[in-house]
């Protein structure tokens, strides 16, 4: 009979132990000694130990403004003007590449050489009209000259100085065609890059043809690109046309993301059937790592300047049948907060209700917490 109280009591303390993490005496030396008899833990308390020892660490969190409007899929895509095509004022052979596609290229830069017959033609015709020049010139001169004088009519001198405006006309036209491919002497041109951008395609190879209407080269500018939005049903009617947008762009050899800003430029006026959402279009700058096609996520701003959410690292939230929560701190407790995420970018979420600014959330352990502190 006496061993009996005895047992219950060290049933009592192994059980406390497995609870609490802390073990028996971890939780005899939290608790303060009551006349009346032990206190009972308040629930998420955890001691000091077991913080180090499951190595939770806690942030702030932080006022982040206006709250957006929410995060929704965008594919990137390059806006109509953004394609140039290079092509060759003549039809050639192709006797250089400098370049290979899918290069970053400047303005003015170099990216092949073209040899063509036509404008060794046309050097031939303006050598020609050179020679004939000094004499056309002469004649016009002296012939006006006997006109003038009465000594012969006055037709012969009009047909003269007509003469000088054809070779001057045929001077003229063979320069302009010449300069117009930029060719040497040998019929060599160069072809250059109009615009700075990325060679989106290469149609030639050395020693191919070249013709005067197709395009060897495309070129694209990476400077600006488009968004294809589309927004939920929710959130469509409040978007509107120069509201702004942020994505965020991975980077790669571990290099942390880059957040490109950018505006709403039009926002369609009916529902997709299938995906039950509207298509909107965005312009962004460019940035490295982006590329027409790619898929990202938009966080689109502007949607309520009076009421603002607060920025927490997106590793503080967790998923719990489709709710989600952060741990809050409060002294020696952690308690599980619901709160509604509102936009994720650059590895923080925006959180619209359940959290003020300043309360510290766990951003460390928090699978640990997960498990200690679920109902």
């Amino acid at each position: 009979m006496n061993n009996r109280p005895m047992n219950t009591r060290t049933l009592s303390c192994a059980l406390i132990a497995v609870l609490a993490l802390g073990g028996c005496g971890g939780a005899a030396d939290q608790a303060a000694p009551d006349p009346a008899g032990a206190t009972e833990a308040a629930p998420g308390a955890i001691t000091a130990a077991q913080i180090a020892r499951l190595g939770i660490r806690t942030e702030p969190a932080r006022d982040a403004g206006p709250l957006p409007l929410g995060t929704v899929p965008a594919q990137v895509t390059l806006p109509p003007e953004a394609r140039v095509a290079v092509t060759a004022p003549f039809a050639g052979a192709l006797v250089r590449l400098f370049v290979i596609e899918g290069q970053e290229v400047s303005r003015g830069q170099a990216l092949a050489v073209v040899r063509a017959a036509e404008p060794v033609q046309y050097g031939a015709n303006l050598a020609r009209a050179r020679a004939e020049l000094t004499l056309a010139q002469t004649r016009a001169a002296r012939l006006g000259q006997l006109a003038r004088e009465g000594v012969v009519a006055g037709a012969r001198a009009d047909e003269a100085s007509a003469q000088l405006h054809q070779v001057q006309a045929t001077i003229a036209e063979n320069r302009r065609l010449l300069a117009l491919g930029g060719a040497s002497p040998d019929g060599t041109m160069t072809l250059r890059a109009p615009i700075a951008g990325r060679l989106a395609h290469v149609a030639v190879e050395t020693g191919g043809p070249v013709g005067g209407m197709t395009a060897p080269f495309v070129i694209e500018n990476t400077a600006r690109y488009r968004l294809d939005l589309q927004l939920p049903e929710r959130i469509a009617r409040a978007v509107r046309p120069g509201m702004a947008v942020d994505v965020q762009v991975p980077q790669t050899a571990g290099g942390a993301p880059v957040i490109v800003s950018g505006k709403v430029l039009s926002v369609g006026a009916s529902i997709d059937p299938a995906t039950r959402s509207v298509l909107a279009k965005a312009s962004i700058g460019g940035a490295p790592g982006l590329v027409s096609g790619q898929n990202l996520m938009a966080v689109i701003k502007g949607a309520d300047v009076a009421r603002g959410g607060v920025s927490v690292p997106s590793v503080a939230v967790t998923q719990s049948q489709g709710q989600a929560f952060v741990f809050v701190r409060a002294g020696n407790r952690f308690v599980r907060r619901k709160v509604a995420v509102v936009a994720e970018a650059g590895g923080r979420s925006v959180i619209g209700e359940g959290l003020t600014p300043g309360e510290p959330v766990a951003v460390s352990g928090v699978a640990e917490l997960k498990s200690l502190l679920a109902e």
